[in-house]
């Protein structure tokens, strides 16, 4: 079954339940394809964390076909890149290739998904490479900070779970493990494939059929779930080394598919989205209390979360809060102004127009609107729907920064 979306847009859903989407830019001669499978971080039990973002990493160690140089040489042979990551809700794995060779790309993509070996051997190598990332994130505080205020907010819902796992986690999962996620979750009718750029839709959806397993859809992966709620309150940690303090302070937001997800993000420009934000101008340039400040928002299909983050040093800290604290509140009372709203709705126009050129972003945007089931809205649509974000929408959004509802992390050097 296929539907045309817009004039270069279409989707598809094959009998094995995969959704097939492209767009159409004739002014590039590239694509951008990738696939994703419903399957990440916020679906994992607890003894098993990290085992979605391990087996990401495990299917570039061979599959049946390729070893591991092979299957990054068929891709950067013809000028492409190849990439992949995890996230709480889903595996990705995607190629950027001149459109002549999207054949190749697709090929390269269907043997990671369905083909990887698995192989033990390989497991003990890369299970040393995904503890050096852990190793790494918590030697960098500014990431380090985002992972402990995210499991301190969520309080034991997987959404604020590490995506890399913990040292245990990863230590204790073999190959008999990632097989059985592998045999679970990577189907047909699991998987969302997007491609943007040179691209023919009939003739994508040929290569897709034949080079696809031979399956009938047999159901979904179990949902995430549901957030009942989120901490509220304050958290000081301390660790050895860094002559910073970093903190932040965040809130429950809204999920992908609430009404005032738009109005949330045009919220989140004006207050930290730039160097004309709220936070900008008031830590940075006039009061010289960070180098780093900014908002932030994630959306997930059953939750979400808002928030700020900053870096100060120690004797700076108290001050850094109370003004970052006093904007939060400042916000969450009298909402943004009318020229305000006004100037950052066409900040965000724009920054549309802009990554729209780009066939990767296109690309994500046509896997996110399968993977949290919104409707295609075309580049006119976005704009009028951003247009008509009103005061009283922005002051509704701008309610969960309020300070009564944030939990506040601050990760000190000892």
């Amino acid at each position: 079954m296929t539907e045309r979306l817009d004039r270069q847009v279409r989707r598809s859903v094959l009998s094995s339940g995969t959704v097939v989407l492209s767009e159409r830019m004739d002014s590039v001669r590239s694509v951008a394809a990738g696939v994703w499978v419903r399957r990440g971080t916020a679906h994992e039990q607890p003894e098993y964390r990290g085992i979605a973002h391990l087996l990401e990493h495990m299917v570039f160690k061979g599959t049946n076909r390729r070893s591991a140089q092979e299957i990054a040489a068929a891709v950067e042979s013809t000028g492409g890149s190849l990439d992949a990551y995890t996230t709480h809700e889903h595996t990705s794995f995607q190629v950027r290739v001149p459109a002549d060779h999207l054949g190749t790309g697709l090929d390269v993509l269907t043997d990671l998904a369905f083909s990887p070996a698995l192989r033990a051997e390989d497991l003990d190598l890369e299970r040393e490479v995904v503890l050096e990332e852990i190793s790494r994130m918590e030697e960098t505080p500014d990431d380090l900070v985002f992972e402990l205020h995210s499991e301190f907010m969520y309080d034991g819902h997987p959404y604020g779970s590490p995506i890399l796992g913990t040292r245990d986690t990863v230590e204790s999962l073999d190959a008999g493990n990632l097989k059985r996620l592998h045999d679970e979750a990577y189907r047909p009718e699991n998987i969302v494939v997007a491609v943007a750029g040179q691209v023919d839709h009939d003739e994508l959806l040929d290569q897709v059929r034949d080079l696809w397993p031979n399956a009938s859809a047999s159901g979904r992966v179990t949902d995430v779930p549901i957030l009942r709620s989120t901490a509220v309150g304050s958290k000081l940690v301390r660790r050895s080394g860094g002559r910073q303090v970093h903190l932040i302070a965040g809130a429950r937001g809204v999920d992908h598919s609430s009404a005032l997800r738009h109005s949330a993000i045009v919220v989140g420009q004006a207050l930290g989205g730039g160097m004309s934000s709220r936070l900008f101008q008031k830590v940075r340039e006039q009061l010289g209390l960070a180098y780093s400040v900014f908002s932030f928002q994630s959306y997930y299909a059953r939750g979400g979360h808002v928030g700020a983050y900053l870096a100060t040093r120690p004797e700076s800290a108290a001050e850094a809060r109370d003004t970052l604290l006093g904007e939060l509140r400042a916000l969450a009372d009298h909402g943004l102004s009318r020229a305000e709203l006004d100037e950052v709705k066409e900040q965000l126009k724009g920054q549309i127009l802009l990554s729209l050129e780009s066939p990767a972003a296109r690309m994500h945007r046509l896997a996110g609107m399968v993977l949290y089931d919104e409707p295609y809205r075309n580049l006119d649509t976005l704009v009028e729907l951003i247009e008509g974000i009103d005061l009283d929408q922005a002051a509704e959004a701008s309610k969960l920064y309020d300070p009564e509802g944030l939990a506040v992390l601050e990760l000190w050097p000892a």
